[in-house]
Formats: structure tokens, C-alpha cells, sequence
């Protein structure tokens, strides 16, 4: 039997603050996990529905450098209003090929979309905010990596997100101190979360100006103002 036990055994274990919580031989135990930062379990999308039954231009490509897409339409061709959309909502995927597929589908489209992308914007919110919502550290990453791009992808694309930031921040705001431990071999292994949310804010206040950054300080007290 290790000490902390023998010196926890026959000792009541009252609720904190409580009456028998001071009394002599009382040890008090910490509270519950609330599960906050938990993943949550993911359902197959939209995205996923799609592929499998061949309705999307895109198959995957593999060659001497690795795999890619291969798009069977010219990619300026496709209706964004539709495409663009249903690839985000593929960003919750987590199994290969349709997370592969879904994340660099939404890359090649958002660096050859130009005026296409701005029009569709009010579209992406919710399989954003879904994909962040899931608390998953891949899922989530991906999608932060994704909304950077966003962002930049066209002009006026920051400013148009301002009036939907309130809808996916929450998130930003819960795991915006989950920095990666570097005295742990697994951690220093993965992305930083808390970097990535710090990055994707920072992006999202320098393209959408003064009120991006009036929207985060009022989801996030403690955020400052970038410096140029």
C-alpha cells in the first residue's frame, strides 16, 4: 500500500465547504471533471454522404510525390455556392480519405476561388463553428489552419466574417490558454492549440479591421490589439 493511501484510509471524505470539510481527520476531495475540453463524437457528414456516393469532382491522385486531389472539373468551373459549403462541413472528419479529401479540397479551392469565395462567407459559418465545436485537437487545428486561409483568400473576406465571430469564438475562448507542454514527448509532438487560436485571431483582426477586434475583446477581455 503506497503512504498517501495509508494516510487516507479510515478518514472521512466530506463535500468542500461544508461543516465536517474543517473537522479533524477529514480529507476533502477535489471536485468533478466537468469534461469542458473533452472531443466529442463525430457522425459521418454531409461531405462524407457525397463521396461515397460519387458526387463530388474529386478522387485521390496518387503519384511519385505522395497523394493529392484530383479534381475532375476545373476548379474556377464549380459553383461555389454549393462545393464550397460542402467540403466545409467535411472539416469534422477525422478518418481517411474524407478528412484528407475535405481539408485540402477547401485549400486548392479557397487559392483559385478570388471573387468566387466573399458571396458564399455566410455559408461557412456553421460547419466552422460545428468543426470547433467538436473539441477535437486534429479537427479543430485543421479547421483554425483553414479560417487563416479564409481570411486571406480574397479581399473583403475578413471584414464579412466580423458579423459571425460572436458565433465561433466561444470555442477560441475556451482553449486559447492550451499551450503545448514541451516538458511532455507527445505533446511536443503536436500543435499548439492555444498558437494556432493566437495566430487565427491575430489574422482575423488584421483583415477585418477595427471591429474584428472590438468582436474578439468582447469574447476575449484579455486580447490585445495586434501590433503593425
Amino acid at each position: 500500500m503506497s503512504c498517501d493511501m495509508s494516510r487516507t484510509k479510515g478518514k472521512a471524505k466530506p463535500d468542500g465547504f461544508t461543516v465536517k470539510a474543517f473537522m479533524k481527520n477529514s480529507v476533502v476531495e477535489g471536485p468533478l471533471s466537468t469534461g469542458v475540453f473533452h472531443p466529442l463524437s463525430s457522425k459521418p457528414t454531409t461531405f462524407r454522404t457525397y463521396y461515397e456516393r460519387r458526387e463530388l469532382p474529386i478522387a485521390v491522385d496518387y503519384n511519385s510525390r505522395g497523394k493529392n486531389i484530383a479534381w475532375k472539373v476545373d476548379i474556377e468551373k464549380l459553383d461555389y455556392q454549393y462545393y464550397l459549403p460542402l467540403f466545409f462541413h467535411g472539416l469534422c472528419e477525422t478518418e481517411y480519405p474524407y478528412e484528407f479529401l475535405a481539408r485540402q479540397g477547401i485549400h486548392d479551392m479557397l487559392t483559385r476561388g478570388g471573387p468566387k469565395i466573399l458571396p458564399v462567407v455566410p455559408k461557412l459559418i456553421i460547419p466552422i463553428r460545428n468543426a470547433m465545436n467538436t473539441k477535437n485537437h486534429q479537427v479543430m487545428c485543421t479547421t483554425l489552419r483553414i479560417v487563416q486561409h479564409l481570411v486571406a483568400s480574397a479581399d473583403g473576406v475578413g471584414v464579412a466574417l466580423v458579423p459571425y465571430l460572436k458565433r465561433i469564438l466561444p470555442v477560441f475562448s475556451l482553449f486559447k490558454n492550451k499551450k503545448r507542454n514541451l516538458g511532455d514527448a507527445i505533446e511536443r509532438q503536436r500543435e499548439s492549440i492555444g498558437d494556432l487560436i493566437e495566430e487565427t485571431l491575430q489574422t482575423l483582426e488584421r483583415y477585418g479591421g477595427p471591429d474584428a477586434f472590438k468582436q474578439i475583446k468582447s469574447m476575449i477581455p484579455t486580447w490585445s490589439c495586434v501590433k503593425n
